[in-house]
């Protein structure tokens, strides 16, 4: 069971929207939808993860409360950690909303943003 202690990160989702600059040049900007608690769990094990951690590049599980803006997010969008001053950006690598009620599970990876 998951106490509202154990969700003791600020994280913030960012969406990828396309704009229209000046001239008609089309960029892509970050737009945040989304901003929660989380809880980071550290992933552990795999030859996957051993590789990414040898190249600096961190791998975390993470855990946010289940509502209708966490179930809009996708792989294509970033992860933000809003609670440190050094905020660094996540790619989000798999989003699981099905598999418990409650909770969406998350795959995030450090040093390579979408």
């Amino acid at each position: 069971m998951v106490a509202a202690g154990d969700l003791n990160e600020a994280v913030a989702f960012y969406e990828p929207v396309q704009a229209e600059g000046p001239g008609g040049v089309v960029s892509t900007v970050w737009m945040e939808m989304h901003r929660c608690r989380a809880q980071f769990i550290y992933s552990r094990g795999s030859e996957v993860v051993e590789a990414a951690r040898l190249e600096g590049r961190p791998i975390y599980k993470i855990r946010i409360r289940q509502c209708i803006l966490a179930r809009r997010i996708s792989t294509n969008w970033q992860m933000r950690d809003s609670r440190r001053l050094d905020a660094k950006d996540y790619s989000i690598r798999e989003v699981d909303s099905i598999t418990d009620r409650q909770w969406i599970y998350m795959v995030i990876e450090g040093g390579k943003t979408a």
